[in-house]
Formats: structure tokens, sequence, C-alpha cells
């Protein structure tokens, strides 16, 4: 998997720096939560204009529909992290030799997700129509489509919505609207060493007693955004949430967010994941279960091929549940959305078409390990070839689960993993933990 997929999308949105966060709440500070579709809408309205091939959705914004992108014409610039598989550049071409009356340019961005991001902020800051496609990790869609960077492609989603992972989709949809298309998932998987674990376990409690048997489990305990998605699957197998389903009410201070915690608190006391377990994130986890320090790991599916080349015995399965709960993974990936600020938004769906197709999903997957968002392309016969573990992580990509789609997310995000490593590492109790989280979110939710 490429280095911005793993840096973003598998513990998706990962590594954010301060500066980043201090400007995302300059920027969440200019207007209340409850006005964000009157700004969704003039902010569109300013940044589309008028034009003869959009439609309106009854707010005001301009819509991307179907027909636009038939017959299309002129130039389309693709903005995206860097493509370091070269399947990008292919894909571009194969676009460009069959739509004679288009011309795509891949402009490739930092392999640092931070700073795609601000990149592209700022480009959609200067109302620029450079980029057309905007490559957005899953987590970013909410804010870019609240500050109005994105159109409206609810019409086109509509049309080939039955190809599409349902869970995939809902990393687009706000407010009942699509703003986005599906370009890429990632889900978590639970690796177990098949010479210490003999069968993969079917809930965190048993994976947790095998660990104490056999060597430990490892998972992504730092305090970052990877913490929160560990904390959030086990969560959201449980039934447990952190807001509400209007988004308005922190909910995580909970029965269920207590017993996840306790659980979580109680596996570093005794050892079941060893203390370590707070140092690590991605790479550090893969290292310790390679090395065979522990014997089973919650990773995302690009480490499939590092421990096949390790020549381990290892197996993989989708995420356990909770106490018999639901199965659940946190969903990562990118979603590509056409910017507001595009002057050529059919030919840009157009190619966003292409780019998801079952044709084009299938190089991606084989050449980028970039997991396919179309549901038959897990069973190709090159895919499954190429990508063994295929329908564990096709099941996995279906039992996923959002983290909260709002543009409030990454100060959401840093409540939950600093509260949830307190109690880790500090021994803070999960009521208090919890408690503070609560207070945390709601504060962040009143403030907007």
């Amino acid at each position: 998997m490429r280095p911005t997929q793993r840096a973003t999308s598998g513990a998706t949105g990962g590594r954010r720096h301060e500066s980043v966060k201090r400007a995302e709440r300059r920027r969440l500070t200019k207007a209340k939560l409850m006005s964000t579709a009157a700004i969704l809408g003039c902010a569109l309205a300013a940044g589309c204009g008028t034009s003869s091939s959009t439609t309106s959705s009854g707010n005001g914004e301009t819509v991307v529909t179907p027909s636009m992108a038939t017959n299309p014409k002129g130039s389309v610039t693709w903005c995206i992290g860097r493509d370091t598989t070269g399947a990008f550049s292919q894909v571009v071409g194969l676009y460009n030799r069959s739509h004679p009356g288009v011309h795509v340019r891949l402009l490739e961005l930092s392999t640092s997700a931070d700073q795609q991001r601000a990149r592209l902020e700022q480009l959609e800051q200067a109302k620029s129509p450079q980029c057309d496609v905007l490559g957005i990790d899953v987590i970013w869609t909410a804010e870019f489509t609240a500050q109005g960077w994105l159109r409206d492609v609810t019409p086109a989603i509509q049309a080939r919505a039955a190809q599409f992972i349902p869970s995939t989709l809902a990393t687009t949809k706000i407010d009942g609207r699509y703003w986005a298309v599906p370009f890429n998932t990632n889900a978590g998987l639970l690796y177990y060493n098949k010479s210490k674990i003999h069968t993969a376990p079917t809930t965190w409690q048993q994976a947790y007693q095998m660990a104490k048997q056999g060597g430990g489990i490892a998972y992504q305990g730092r305090q970052y955004e990877g913490l929160t998605v560990d904390f959030l699957e086990l969560l959201y197998s449980d039934h447990g949430s952190v807001l509400s389903p209007d988004g308005k009410k922190a909910t995580i201070d909970s029965p269920q967010g207590r017993q996840v915690l306790a659980f979580m608190q109680q596996g570093i006391r005794t050892r079941a994941a060893p203390p370590a377990v707070l140092t690590y994130m991605e790479e550090e986890s893969r290292n310790a279960f390679q090395t065979g320090k522990v014997a089973l790991l919650r990773n995302w599916p690009y480490v499939y091929a590092q421990a096949k080349r390790a020549h381990m015995p290892f197996g993989v399965e989708p995420l356990p549940t909770f106490s018999g709960g639901r199965p659940a993974s946190v969903l990562g990936g990118y979603n590509l959305g056409i910017s507001s600020y595009s002057r050529n938004p059919g030919a840009a769906l157009s190619f966003i078409n292409f780019a998801t197709a079952p044709a084009a999903q299938k190089k991606f997957f084989i050449a980028s390990s970039l997991p396919a968002v179309i549901t038959q392309v897990y069973s190709y016969p090159a895919v499954t070839e190429a990508q063994p573990f295929a329908g564990p992580l096709l099941r996995a990509v279906e039992n996923g689960i959002p983290r909260p789609v709002t543009p409030l997310y990454p100060q959401i995000s840093q409540a939950i993993y600093n509260n949830v490593y307190s109690a880790l590492a500090n021994d803070t109790s999960p009521q208090k933990a919890l408690a503070n989280a609560q207070t945390q979110i709601t504060a962040v939710l009143e403030r907007y």
C-alpha cells in the first residue's frame, strides 16, 4: 500500500501536526455548526456561479448530474497524493486514450497527508480552479463539504449506488446528500501467528485471553488518531457511539464506552497487551508482530504483503466482536470530490466514473494494494490471486462503520485519543476518562 494510505487512511487521518489543528480551529470558529446548511448553499453558489449544465438540490447548491458526464470535452486536473506505484498515471493514460475529447492531468501532491491537505485547502480557500478532482481522506470529506469546497454529486451516486460497498458510501453522505465518490477503502484486520495461535479468535475477549498465553497482542496505542480508531472498533462492536444520530450531542460516556475502556485498560495491566503498545503506531506494531514479540496484531491490509515477505506463518481474519456484539471495523480510504471551483465538472465526473469503475478499481487493487470500493472486484480471479486476503478484507469493509462524519471530527478525535490514552498509560479510571471526553466533545459541539 502506498505510504499516503498507510499514514492517513490506515490510521486514517493519522499524524496531524499541531499547526494543522490550530488552523482547523480558526477556520471552524467562522460559523456555528447549526448554520452549516446555509454556509453550504452560499459558498457553493459563490464558488460555482451559474451554469446551464447544473441543477439545484433545492438549497441553492449546484449539483453534478450523470448527464453532464456524457460526451465530455476539455481538460481536467486530478490532485491527489504521490503516485508511488504508477497506477494512477496508468489509469489517467487509459482514460485519455479512450476519451479523445478530454485531457486529464495528474497533479501529484506530497506523500504526507498533512501536506496534501494543506495544499488542497490553500487552493480551495483561494477559489482556484486548478484542481477539478480532489483526492480527499474520508475524514476530510465533511469539513470540505462544510467549507463549500465540494459539489453535490447525489444524482451521480444514485445512478451507480448498487455497485459500491454500502459502508463506503456512508463516508460521503452528509445531511442526506452525497458530496464525493468513494475511491478506495481500508478496514482493520486481525493477524495471528499460526505457530502460537492455532485458531482465530471470534471475540476480543478470546483474543486477549489467547494473547496472555501466547505472547501478547499489539495495536496502535500511541496518543494519536490510530488509538481513536482502535477504541472505536471495540466501542462500535459493543453498540456504543460517539455522537447522537443528529450529531448534536456527545454520547461517548456510556455503559458501553466504560466497559470497552475498562477492558483495554485491563489488557495493559495483565500484559495481554504489552506496555510498549502505548508507543506503537502502524509500523511499530507490525514490527512487533513480524519479529515474534506478540502473537496477534490489529492493523491494516498493507501488513499482509509485508508479513508474506517475512515468510512468517500467519492467518488473517476480519476483526472479532466485543462480547458477541456486531462485527465492526472503522473505515479508512480516500474519496474523490469535484471542486466547487472546477470549470469542467462534467468531464471531472466522467473521469471519476472511469477511475471508480470495476476495471480501474481492479488495477488499483492489484498494482497499488488500494482496496476496491466496488463489490464485484473482490471476486475477480486476478484480484484473489494477487491479494489472497481479499475475502476477509471484503467482509471487514462490509462490516465497516465510518468515524463521526462531521467537520468537527479532528477536535472530537483528539478528545477521544487523549482521554483513552490517559486511562491506558496513566491508569485514569475509565469513568473519569470518558467523563472528560464527554465534556470536551460537548464543548466542541457547543462552541461551533
